[in-house]
C-alpha cells in the first residue's frame, strides 16, 4: 500500500492552508505529543487510568465486549443475525477496571469504550489536552480499548484522530473506491454506518475480485502515542489498534451549512424511493439529481429572482426548519 503523507510541526496557519485543503489524508507526527495525557500514558496504562479517573463524571459510556474468540475484529453474527459482541452502557471506572483486569491476558476479551464525548464525561480532561489546530467549539471525543480492530468504515465528517497510548495501524481507501469495498447492509450496521464485508488481511479474492483495486488505491501508516492522523471527509478507515492497551482522542466535524440533515438519510431515502422504479423512471430522476442536486447543468435557479428561488437560494435555519416539517408530514401521510 502507498504510505499516508508525513507532516511535522504543524500548526493551525498550515493545517487549514496547506493539508486539509488537499482532501488527503495526512499523519501529523507529535501533534499532540505534549499533552499530559499522553505523558501519563507513555508511563503505564495504570498511570493512565490515574490520571483520567480523577476526571470522569461517572456517566455510562458504551462498551462493546466480544469473546477472546472473535480474534478482536467486531463483526456480525452467524448468518448476519445479531452481532459477535455485546453492547451496554457501562461506567468508564468499570470498564477501565474490566480492561486492566485482561491487560495480561495472552487471548483476552474484545473490550472496547467508544465515542465517549469528553465535555460531558471528563471535561477537565478537554482543557488540559487541547488540539492545536481545531476551533474549540468542536468537541473531542475519547476511545479506549485492547486490540481491536473497527472494520472498513466511513464517517460524513472530517476526522483528527489523535493517538494517547499504544499503536494503531489505519488503512485507508478514497470514497470513490465505494464500487470496489463490496458494502454490507446500511440499515444494519454495528456502530452506525456501514462496513466493507472484505477481511482486510485475508481477502477473499474470488468472491470480492474487485477488491484488489481497492487495495491498489490504498494508504496505509502507523501511528504511535502523540501522533495524529487527519482522514477526510467520507474516506474509509479500517483501524487496528496494535497494543493491550490503546487510547485515542478524535474529533469530527460537518461541512456545509448546519441543520440541513443527513446526505447519508437523503441517500437512504433515494435507494427507498428511487431504486424500485422501472429503468426508464431510474433515467429520468438521475436527470433530475443531476440537475438540482449536483448542478451538473450550472445553477438550477439561475433564470429566478432571489425571492423566487425557494430551497435552491442559500440555506437558512428557517428554511432548513420548513423543509424538514414539508418533508417529515410527507413521510407520515405515506
Amino acid at each position: 500500500m502507498k504510505s499516508i503523507p508525513e507532516w511535522q510541526d504543524v500548526d493551525s496557519t498550515v493545517f487549514k492552508d496547506k493539508i486539509a485543503p488537499q482532501n488527503q489524508p495526512a499523519v501529523l507526527r507529535g501533534l499532540v505529543k505534549n499533552w499530559p495525557a499522553v505523558t501519563a500514558a507513555s508511563q503505564s496504562a495504570q498511570a493512565f487510568c490515574n490520571y483520567l479517573l480523577p476526571m470522569d463524571h461517572h456517566i455510562p459510556a458504551e462498551l462493546f465486549l466480544g469473546a477472546p474468540s472473535i480474534g478482536g475484529l467486531f463483526w456480525y453474527g452467524p448468518e448476519m443475525r445479531g452481532f459477535n459482541f455485546e453492547r451496554r452502557p457501562e461506567k468508564i471506572e468499570n470498564a477501565l477496571q474490566l480492561l486492566m483486569s485482561h491487560i495480561d491476558d495472552a487471548a483476552p476479551s474484545a473490550i472496547y469504550l467508544g465515542s465517549v464525548p469528553i465535555q460531558q464525561s471528563m471535561p477537565q480532561f478537554g482543557i488540559e489536552n487541547v488540539t492545536p489546530l481545531l476551533d474549540q467549539h468542536i468537541e473531542p471525543r475519547i476511545w479506549i480499548g485492547n486490540k481491536v480492530t473497527v472494520q472498513t468504515h466511513f464517517d460524513v465528517s472530517e476526522n483528527l484522530a489523535c493517538v494517547v497510548a499504544g499503536k494503531r495501524r489505519f488503512t485507508l481507501f478514497p470514497p470513490e473506491q465505494v464500487k470496489n469495498l463490496y458494502v454490507g447492509p446500511l440499515d444494519f450496521t454495528m456502530a452506525g454506518q456501514p462496513i466493507s464485508m472484505v477481511g482486510l488481511h485475508e481477502p477473499d479474492f474470488q468472491k470480492f475480485p474487485k477488491f484488489k483495486d481497492a487495495l491498489d488505491a490504498a494508504y496505509s501508516a502507523e501511528l504511535f502515542p502523540g501522533d495524529a492522523i487527519y482522514i477526510p471527509y467520507m474516506w474509509w478507515h479500517h483501524v487496528e489498534s496494535l497494543s493491550s492497551f490503546n487510547v485515542l482522542v478524535n474529533y469530527w466535524w460537518d461541512i456545509g451549512y448546519p441543520g440541513t440533515g443527513s446526505a447519508f438519510e437523503a441517500l437512504v431515502h433515494g435507494i427507498m424511493s428511487v431504486r424500485s422504479l422501472p429503468s426508464d423512471k431510474r433515467a429520468i430522476w438521475k436527470e433530475f439529481f443531476d440537475h438540482f442536486v449536483f448542478e451538473a447543468n450550472g445553477d438550477p435557479a439561475a433564470h429566478l429572482e432571489r425571492r423566487e428561488k425557494g430551497i435552491l437560494h442559500n440555506m437558512s435555519p428557517q428554511l432548513a426548519g420548513y423543509i424538514k416539517n414539508w418533508l417529515l408530514r410527507g413521510l407520515t401521510r405515506q
